[in-house]
């Protein structure tokens, strides 16, 4: 609209003069205009002012209502539209900092401030190179703007490009010398180019700045941790909780420290606390499966593994110990599926195949175990641990025919004799770390005399633990009381436990003894707590060899005594060293352990065969009767389950054989299809355990057969169980007409819990001890007549206990009369003492 002059005509249309007309009104108005500009103008300016006020309190949904109504007011006024996208970006709304603080630039276009805060938001965004650029353009404008090249050093360090991250760093102390971020971020990325000294410099300003900058902590505790700085490492990572609990970097490194320095209890609470803080840390659930395995807690450790593959399935150390810890649960589908894994991600290990090899052995698939342990080798010639798991993998679990199993003895022989080859002196530290990590154990069921083959073993054992003694063979007068050590993986209800040490602990006399206890499990129950009470000394908790071996030294004991030998792995690495003046084995692991260190073997009068020294290479000491202090199991309930639900009919008559399948040898199963011919109507019960399912299908296999060469059906006499409860199991025996024995290897657990049922017991003495143990029990009670000496015989036994009622019932009788003899045999107690006491006292090569 042109301006009217005074003496123009007024647009009014009056035809007056605009001076003359209108022009009074209009400047009465205007003023009114322009007050009201001014009103809105200072609106504007107050809420501005409010909301910043709001905004650096903290208070941003109020700041951000009075940002809004100042771009109500005036939509493109530039500090509202920045501000209102700093508080985009404070809630996490990135992308609509960006379109506000973006707009505000266009409007605002020489602020530095408002470029630094988009270049935020497009860091937050990972739109590197924006945010590159928005932080140069603040350096254009305010090349001293020390925020921005300390946020160009950010950005370039998330790019990877360390050295101009340093640059930026660098910039920014040169302008804020004592700049806390700028500092500390230069240390790590020093600490990162190797340049550790200097780090080390610039994260202590950063500290000296800010005592509690927790970052700097961290990463000070990391320079120290590269340094191999372990007690300053720690220190700082427990610095940087106090300061920040919920830092789940410190709780992760500080629970690895921890676990290397054996500290696992705290450890294990330090991964607990990561995977709660960061839950998707596969190295974290995988490093607290570590640590569970290590404490005997295998299902939880699973767990941890499942978790860690699930959250990075490359993860291949995570799915090898998940197969390990299947693999020890009887888990052995679930085992091999995962050593498979972990072979398909890192072949080129040697131990991967060694493992899968191990649990396809225990399948029962030899032939692939077989071409696993070769795959092995192939890679890595120098594995210890595939040269002796090769070298037992040559003794079936099963076998199908005696001649298999003689074929197996001679492979093992000439696998034996290889593997003594190829241990030499240059590669006894190398194959000290296998002793016992596989073991000959499945030769014991082949019944045979074994003393020159595990002699033969025992002696690579020796000779490559001595590599480890360290310190020469002990040496030292006896001490009064006499300092008697147990070394043992089963200090808790176990069979071992139960039928052997148990009564050692609580009837050795403490005025001429002293119990040292070096408990190698992880499993704690009532028994391990009880056991501890008992003992002068008692050690327990994850140990490496050298922890133990000097921990045993230390404590100078007289005598060590191992109640097995053969079923672990630190135990026979323990047993294959001189680390007592004498060491005693006892048959836990019931034949000879073939080892020159252990002096004597502590055996039973009532459970060996004449000239059983033949047997041994340890001197055989025959304790009385059946040498150990049995305990009567506490009163167990029979359970009122009902057994036909079990495939159990009441009126069939039962007949139970509840050895590990194992046990069954070949040359016998014609025993089971005789009883079942002259029984006609009858149900053999054997049991099982998951991990045996292998097993069991190859045993199911060759029954089947044999019974199917005389035209019978074994599924109509023979049943599989899974091993049941003991309350469920003490009323199968409750209900069962006789208990069929192992031949070859006797059961002793279970036939004593069959004495308590007062079941019957049908054996035959074996050649050897352990073949024995089940008729030195009834020997002992005075029933001699149930142990047969042939085939035949158990045949004839086995039917007439279930056709003749009386004569069952009577035995049932003098069962329950005569079995005290078994229990509390103090006896074979003093005669240990007396043992020890004369022993210790002569010398172990008297």
């Amino acid at each position: 609209m042109e301006k009217i002059g005074r003496n123009d005509p007024c647009h009014c249309g009056s035809g007056k003069k605009y001076k003359q007309c209108c022009m009074q009104h209009d400047a009465v108005q205007s003023a009114g205009q322009r007050t009201q500009q001014a009103n809105r103008k200072a609106q504007v300016g107050n809420n501005l002012q409010v909301a910043v006020e709001h905004h650096r309190a903290g208070r941003l949904a109020q700041a951000e209502a009075l940002y809004r109504a100042v771009l109500q007011a005036d939509p493109n006024h530039p500090e509202a539209l920045h501000l209102l996208g700093v508080i985009a970006h404070q809630n996490r709304n990135h992308a609509l900092a960006v379109e506000l603080i973006g707009k505000a630039t266009r409007f605002r276009s020489n602020d530095p401030n408002y470029f630094s805060n988009l270049g935020l938001a497009y860091l937050a965004l990972g739109r590197l190179d924006e945010a590159a650029t928005s932080f140069r353009k603040v350096l254009a404008l305010k090349p001293d703007h020390a925020e921005a090249h300390f946020n160009l050093g950010n950005l370039l360090s998330n790019q990877g490009k360390t050295e101009q991250a340093c640059i930026s760093y660098r910039n920014t102390l040169a302008i804020e010398t004592s700049h806390s971020g700028a500092n500390n971020n230069l240390g790590a990325m020093l600490c990162v180019l190797g340049k550790r000294d200097e780090a080390e410099g610039y994260l202590r300003r950063a500290l000296a700045a800010d005592p509690t900058y927790a970052d700097a902590h961290c990463n000070l505790a990391h320079l120290h941790m590269d340094r191999g700085d372990m007690e300053h490492a720690i220190a700082a990572f427990r610095q940087v909780l106090t300061l920040a609990s919920h830092n789940a970097d410190a709780c992760f490194n500080l629970g690895i420290l921890l676990k290397q320095r054996g500290q696992t209890e705290e450890a294990t609470a330090c991964l607990r606390k990561t995977v709660t803080l960061s839950p998707d840390n596969a190295e974290a659930h995988f490093q607290l499966g570590t640590l569970l395995d290590a404490q005997g807690q295998p299902e939880d450790a699973a767990s941890s593994y499942e978790k860690a593959v699930s959250l990075d399935p490359r993860h291949a150390p995570a799915w090898n110990n998940l197969g390990v810890a299947c693999f020890y649960l009887g888990r052995l589908d679930q085992a091999v599926a995962s050593y498979r894994h972990a072979v398909e991600l890192r072949g080129d290990l040697a131990e991967m195949h060694v493992n899968l090899a191990n649990a396809l052995r225990d399948q029962g698939q030899w032939q692939e175990a077989a071409a696993s342990y070769a795959k092995a080798l192939e890679i890595n010639p120098d594995s210890a641990g595939a040269r002796f798991s090769q070298t037992m993998g040559t003794i079936p679990l099963l076998n199908d025919t005696p001649e298999q199993a003689e074929s197996a003895r001679q492979r093992f022989s000439l696998a034996l004799e290889e593997l003594d080859r190829w241990c030499t002196a240059e590669r006894a530290e190398l194959a000290a770390a296998a002793v016992g990590s596989t073991q000959p154990f499945y030769l014991a069921y082949q019944e045979h005399n074994n003393r020159e083959l595990l002699s033969r073993y025992g002696d690579i054992c020796a000779r490559l633990m001595a590599a480890r003694q360290g310190n020469a063979a002990p040496q030292h007068a006896p001490h009064s009381p006499l300092r008697v050590g147990i070394v043992s993986a089963h200090i808790h209800e176990q069979s071992v436990w139960n039928a052997i040490v148990r009564g050692w602990f609580q009837h050795l006399d403490r005025s001429r003894f002293e119990l040292y206890v070096y408990y190698l499990g992880a499993k704690q129950d009532t028994e391990t707590t009880w056991a501890a009470g008992q003992a002068k000394c008692f050690e327990q908790g994850a140990r490496g060899l050298n922890q133990w071996r000097e921990t045993i030294l230390r404590h100078q004991p007289d005598v060590l005594i191992y109640p097995e030998i053969g079923m672990d792995v630190m135990t026979t690495q323990l047993a294959s060293m001189r680390l007592a003046p004498l060491q005693a084995a006892s048959w836990g692991h019931p034949e000879t352990t073939g080892l020159p260190t252990i002096d004597y073997f502590l055996s039973a009068e009532g459970l060996e065969p004449p000239n059983a020294q033949e047997n041994y290479r340890e001197k055989l000491v025959l304790l009385p009767h059946l040498g150990c202090c049995y305990q009567p199991s506490p009163v167990v309930e029979a359970t009122g389950e009902d057994l036909a639900a079990l495939g159990i009919d009441a009126d069939t008559p039962l007949l139970l054989a509840p050895g590990v399948p194992f046990k069954y040898q070949p040359q016998y199963d014609r025993t089971f299809l005789d009883i079942a011919r002259e029984l006609g109507k009858c149900r053999m019960v054997f049991f099982y355990t998951p991990r045996l399912d292998g097993v069991i299908r190859l045993l199911r296999q060759r029954l089947e057969s044999c019974f199917a060469e005389a035209g019978l059906d074994f599924g109509d006499y023979g049943l599989f169980l899974p091993w049941q409860t003991k309350p469920v199991f003490y009323a199968l025996l409750k209900r069962a007409d006789v208990f069929l024995d192992t031949i070859g290897f006797s059961g002793f657990n279970t036939a004593m819990q069959a004495v308590e049922c007062n079941l019957p017991i049908v054996t035959r003495e074996g050649r050897f001890m352990r073949g024995r143990l089940a008729s030195g029990i009834l020997r002992r009670m005075g029933l001699p007549e149930l142990i047969a000496d042939s085939h035949e015989e158990y045949v004839k036994l086995a039917v007439r206990l279930v056709r003749d009622g009386a004569y069952r019932d009577d035995l049932r009788r003098r069962i329950a009369k005569q079995r005290s003899v078994l229990f509390d045999d103090i006896e074979a107690v003093r005669a240990l003492e007396n043992f020890l006491l004369d022993a210790t006292k002569k010398g172990k090569t008297e």
